[in-house]
């Protein structure tokens, strides 16, 4: 009697240390893993641009200890994000989000060893962000072309994650582009003053009827307007 109840305890201990065991591993999974540039960098200085100062460490603590994350949503530009970004989204690179975002399903997107959060996105959202960066690196449309020039989601979509149905109000684009009768003196034709896209008989409409941010851009007015000779810079793929 005294050997089974023996024999009935050792198996419970090892159950219960597997279960530890098992749980401990678990967790430790769960942790992201710091962000270390030198995992696929040997050379960390090569990768920083002409002049920066030498980076005290190899992960990303190193670069927001000065570039500290946009949370604002303002619309000015954003050149280490950019460059970030461009580098590591495809073609140049196919990095996944996870390797330096941190990312709980339908709780909270942030960056490794911060403690805030940009939203809590489910999968399809993540999908949909993925797809949105791909062309904004890549697409040779309006989104690549403010890729181009350091701006990045926030400066046109403000500080909320992108959904499918985002748009941007004009607002948002003249605070670059405009005032709207600046804008309005550039594209006046020579010839034809009265053929002026942003000074149009329809008063005010939206930017984003011409100007399609994750797709070719077309011009409103060639709808009505066939023998308008008209068109839009970088609307066409490269």
């Amino acid at each position: 009697m005294k050997r089974i109840l023996l024999s009935i305890f050792l198996m419970a201990a090892l159950l219960c240390l597997h279960y530890f065991v098992a749980g401990s591993r678990t967790a430790e999974a769960a942790k992201p893993a710091a962000a270390s540039c030198q995992a696929c960098h040997a050379d960390f200085t090569s990768v920083l641009p002409k002049g920066h100062p030498p980076a005290k460490g190899t992960g990303l603590a190193a670069c927001t200890s000065c570039h500290a994350p946009d949370l604002t949503g303002i619309a000015k530009k954003n050149a280490f994000s950019s460059r970030m970004h461009t580098a590591h989204v495809g073609p140049k690179g196919s990095l996944d989000c996870t390797a330096c975002h941190t990312w709980v399903p339908n709780k909270r997107f942030g960056l490794i060893g911060q403690k805030w959060s940009w939203g809590a996105p489910k999968k399809e959202d993540m999908d949909l962000m993925k797809e949105i960066f791909i062309s904004w690196a890549n697409s040779g449309h309006t989104d690549t072309l403010h890729a181009k020039a350091g701006i990045v989601c926030t400066q046109c979509h403000g500080k909320e994650l992108p959904k499918a149905d985002d748009t941007v109000e004009n607002s948002r684009c003249l605070t670059c582009h405009g005032p709207m009768e600046k804008l309005a003196l550039k594209t006046e034709p020579k010839d034809f003053k009265g053929r002026n896209p942003h000074k149009s008989h329809l008063g005010d409409i939206a930017c984003t009827v011409c100007h399609k941010g994750h797709r070719e851009s077309k011009v409103y007015c060639l709808g009505c307007h066939q023998n308008f000779q008209m068109k839009i810079q970088g609307a066409a793929k490269p």
